[in-house]
């Protein structure tokens, strides 16, 4: 065989080798189910039993469709203490098949849930919220003392003011608080500006924070979560979350809420925990997640109209590493 002829039959051979691969990675998204599952998965992370209770379906059969779905490259894994969660597998520039996945998933994404999903959802979401509420129930005298196992507020609080301060917000803008835990950034808030609101799920933790600065006459304390700042209508310059997202049910669905009550241009504020290992601090401080990885919350921010602002990160003597991010609602400027 010439040089010609080989070069011609290795092309041949590359091309069927490309066409199987085409074929194996349709054929293991190619079943009604399994495209729900992914449509599920679009944000979100979840264990095979709570999969298995959205779909109604024995863990048996889930736990085959998850299979199928992380041999053939979709859907990878994260560990949370002794439980394993299951998240669509990021995709890579450049990766082979990439175009293909994307075009495949951004269809997937423009189906509606059923009706019946959504409330299972809801009420998995809820399950999971109660949890964390029950927790800082339980456990809001000790606050601070657990929150010192892992990051106490002056480890990263003057790294957030000085975030803060490089936003050049003017005296006043307004500025919303998410789960201030004991209040302990409200006084530097107060100094600088008008009008504060500090929200917080948990009634143990509203009442502290306000407890510990009654003094402060330009803060407004709201009982609720981020949907219930949405029905009230409220709306910040400024919106500001330490060390809260890795107790949420849904930290992507928090990151869509956060990005409705933004005005245009406004800014966001995300301090928390880089991804880690150390399953401890689930039972000990209340944690639904071990931290997240950078990726996550760019995915979670572009997904909800943010775009991605200046990006600090720093290790601590314990093992764990704090990540403040700050993301931005884009103008109508910037849209255009």
């Amino acid at each position: 065989m010439n040089a010609t002829s080989q070069t011609n039959s290795a092309a041949n051979l590359a091309e069927v080798n490309c066409f199987d691969e085409v074929a194996s990675l349709l054929k293991t998204a190619a079943d009604p189910l399994r495209m729900e599952i992914l449509r599920v998965l679009a944000q979100d992370s979840f264990g095979v039993l709570e999969l298995a209770s959205l779909f109604d379906m024995p863990q048996s059969g889930m736990s085959h469709h998850l299979k199928v779905l992380t041999k053939g490259d979709w859907v990878t894994t994260r560990r949370e203490g002794n439980s394993i969660f299951y998240r669509r597998k990021p995709i890579a520039q450049g990766q082979w098949g990439a175009g293909l996945k994307l075009a495949l998933l951004a269809e997937l994404d423009q189906q509606p849930l059923t009706e019946q999903r959504q409330e299972r959802l809801f009420q998995l979401y809820n399950e999971r919220g109660r949890t964390s509420q029950q927790f800082f129930a339980e456990n809001a005298d000790k606050f601070r003392a657990q929150q010192d196992l892992i990051a106490s507020f002056p480890v990263y609080g003057e790294a957030v003011c000085e975030v803060l301060d490089a936003i050049g917000l003017s005296s006043q803008a307004h500025i919303l608080e998410v789960g201030p835990g004991a209040g302990e950034l409200l006084p530097w808030l107060a100094q600088r500006f008008d009008q504060i609101i500090a929200l917080d799920n948990a009634p143990e933790m509203l009442n502290q924070a306000q407890a510990h600065n009654a003094e402060l006459a330009n803060v407004r304390y709201v009982l609720g979560d981020t949907r219930e700042a949405i029905k009230q209508g409220l709306t910040a310059d400024c919106v500001i979350i330490n060390m809260v997202l890795h107790h949420t049910p849904s930290p992507a669905e928090v990151f869509q809420d956060l990005a409705k009550l933004l005005k245009p241009g406004a800014a966001l504020v995300i301090t928390d925990l880089c991804r880690h290992d150390q399953s401890w601090a689930r039972a000990a401080c209340g944690d639904l997640w071990q931290g997240f990885e950078p990726e996550e919350f760019n995915t979670w921010a572009d997904r909800a109209g943010l775009l991605e602002g200046p990006s600090h990160y720093f290790a601590l003597r314990n093992g764990f590493q704090i990540q403040i991010r700050q993301f931005n609602l884009a103008t109508t400027t910037q849209l255009l």
